[in-house]
Formats: C-alpha cells, sequence, structure tokens
C-alpha cells in the first residue's frame, strides 16, 4: 500500500483537499488542478466538507478552510495559542480598558479565534468565530504585511490600506485602523509569531474612536505589543 493512502480512498481524498487548502482559497477547477481529483468527486466531497464547517466559501465563492479546524485543535488540547489566549487577552483588556481578539487568516478572510470583550460601557463587539475582511482592519494589516512582494500585490487590491503602509506596519511592529473596518471604529494590532519567526496570527484591541482617537497607536501599541510578544513566546517553547 501506497504509505501516502490510508487505503480508504473518499477519506484519502477530503484530505488531500483539506490539505490543498492550507495554502490558501481555491475554486474548483483550482481544487482539481492541485489535486488529481475528478471534477465531480472534488465538488462532492469539498461541499460535504462545507456542510461539516471543514470548508468555507471566500467572498469569491472559493473554497477555504472552515473553522471546525481550529474548534477541533482547541478541544483537542493541541493549539497552544489558544491554550493561552483567554488570559492574556483579558491582562490587555483590563490594561488598555478596551475589548481584545486574536484572529487568524484563513485565505480572504480572517477569523477572531478568541476574544475578551470590555466589561461595560460603548465596546467593539466581536464574538469568536466572527468571519471578516481581509481588506480592512488593523489585524488584516499585519496578517499581510510580512507576505511576499506578489502575495501582497493580489491581497491589496479593492482593500484600505497600500503596500507603502504595509512597509509602515513592518518596519514599527504593529498596525493601527480608524474606520477601516467600520464606521467610528479604531483599532492596534501586533503580531503573534510561531516557530521560524512566522506569523500566524494578529492580536488586537479594538473600540470607538472617540475613546482611541485618530492615533490609537500612541496610546494602546506599547500594551498590544508586549500581548503579542507574551504569545509568541509560549508558542515558540519547546
Amino acid at each position: 500500500m501506497d504509505k501516502k493512502n490510508s487505503g480508504v480512498g473518499v477519506l484519502d481524498k477530503a484530505v488531500k483537499i483539506l490539505a490543498t487548502l492550507e495554502a490558501g482559497p481555491h475554486s474548483l477547477s483550482e481544487l482539481v488542478t492541485a489535486t488529481g481529483i475528478a471534477r465531480p468527486t472534488a465538488h462532492r466531497l469539498a461541499v460535504a466538507l462545507e456542510f461539516h464547517r471543514m470548508v468555507s466559501r471566500d467572498y469569491a465563492g472559493r473554497f477555504v478552510l472552515g473553522a471546525r479546524s481550529s474548534e477541533l485543535a482547541s478541544a483537542a488540547g493541541e493549539d497552544r495559542l489558544l491554550a493561552v489566549a483567554n488570559p492574556i487577552l483579558t491582562s490587555l483588556r483590563d490594561a488598555t480598558g478596551e475589548s481584545a481578539q486574536i484572529y487568524r487568516r484563513q485565505g480572504d478572510q480572517r477569523i477572531c479565534v478568541a476574544t475578551a470583550e470590555r466589561l461595560s460601557g460603548l465596546r467593539d463587539s466581536v464574538p469568536t468565530g466572527t468571519v471578516l475582511t481581509m481588506q480592512a482592519g488593523s489585524a488584516a494589516q499585519i496578517l499581510l504585511a510580512w507576505e511576499d512582494a506578489e502575495k501582497i500585490r493580489r491581497a491589496i487590491i479593492n482593500s484600505k490600506f497600500t503596500p507603502a503602509s504595509l512597509a509602515a506596519v513592518r518596519r514599527r511592529g504593529w498596525a493601527q485602523s480608524v474606520g477601516e473596518r467600520e464606521a467610528g471604529v479604531a483599532s492596534v494590532s501586533a503580531p503573534v509569531r510561531g516557530p521560524n519567526n512566522k506569523i500566524i496570527a494578529a492580536v488586537s484591541i479594538s473600540g470607538p474612536i472617540e475613546r482611541l482617537g485618530r492615533q490609537p497607536g500612541r496610546l494602546h501599541a506599547a500594551a498590544v505589543m508586549a500581548s503579542a510578544a507574551r504569545l509568541s513566546e509560549y508558542i515558540s517553547k519547546k
């Protein structure tokens, strides 16, 4: 038996589709080309995986990894990021007085995988599991800024930021947004790094512009970067 196959053909093909989507969004035609699976079978399996939330669709209708994979990793206790997220986000919320979140990228979208809401008063509420665009917001800037130039060029089409602004994010190590994702909302984000210094997530705080002002980074960049550093240190421990 081929060691790359389990002998259960339909399962092997489903896993091949999921592995392909790890690289980013794929149309059905692109899935067929990448996996070598016949088009009717690829479509049937992708739709079945979508039903079980292992796969979802982006704004262009392409297949991307779904939220269920992160949920399963968390439930199994294998996700080091989510294992330590709550206390660090809670500390960040208490230090800044603003709601705190962690986002991960999935293709052309980002998903809120953990949150600590502001306890009272006006807040920016982003529940865990919320899917947001990669075209606006400080977390989107962080998740794109360290990509290679070609990926940035493709990703910024119709976005609220430019290659120059992403270069500035790389230089200073944090990003801010004012009214990008939602009118009246400001945010500050910093990168969470995994093994080999790879950006695996963005940690953020967000709240009303009337409280954070037009330069929210001046108020909260240091606290957000410190929380991101704590997460990165924990994840990189062996």
